[in-house]
């Protein structure tokens, strides 16, 4: 939970600084980009560690359409789908042990009214399940689906850019989940709503 209020609170104050300092529109047009996330703050905050990385690469297609390859990595010691409460990140639903995982997503976003968009992340993840004394279980594999919806800001002369967001979260398939990890997930959504998200890049 501490993680999601630094990540909200990072939301807000960027959003901020952004609104008090956009200026008219840019009109220079760059059709490359690399990016990541703020997200990755969280692998400081104390707690188990997230060791959260993501690299984007991204190529617009047009004005309102673009494609991007997505490289990310992090472990997660819960599951995935218990919403905000009193159960997110209990110790009683912690698994017995921790999740490794790594992939590449494909990413289309849509721009939709001058800096809005919607964006679709389809992800394939390699899982290594791991025990209290890190020692793999078994391999797994995650489709990993992101649903997001953002608003990109502009800053100097179009050079760097954020994107605060909130997304859904989806693993439509997952296999190969040892039982003791199973048991847990059983009793939640293969889903997770309102995740809040700030992406940045840098444009080339």
């Amino acid at each position: 939970m501490k993680r999601i209020t630094l990540t909200s609170l990072i939301i807000v104050m960027c959003m901020s600084l952004a609104f008090s300092q956009q200026t008219k529109q840019d009109s220079a047009y760059k059709k490359f980009y690399v990016g990541s996330t703020f997200t990755m703050l969280g692998n400081f905050v104390p707690g188990p560690a997230p060791k959260f990385v993501q690299l984007n690469a991204g190529y617009r297609l047009t004005p309102k359409n673009v494609i991007s390859i997505e490289a990310k990595t992090w472990n997660y010691y819960w599951p995935l789908g218990i919403p905000y409460g009193k159960d997110y990140e209990a110790p009683e639903e912690k698994y017995p042990g921790h999740v490794q995982e790594f992939g590449i997503g494909i990413v289309y976003q849509r721009f939709l009214w001058k800096g809005a968009y919607a964006s679709i992340d389809a992800s394939n993840m390699s899982v290594k399940y791991m025990d209290e004394n890190d020692k793999k279980i078994q391999n797994g594999y995650t489709l990993f689906m992101t649903y997001r919806m953002g608003y990109h800001i502009k800053f100097f002369k179009n050079r760097f850019f954020i994107e605060p967001s909130i997304a859904m979260t989806h693993w439509p398939v997952k296999t190969n989940v040892p039982e003791s990890f199973a048991r847990l997930e059983d009793d939640w959504p293969n889903y997770f709503l309102f995740e809040p998200g700030l992406h940045f890049g840098i444009n080339l």
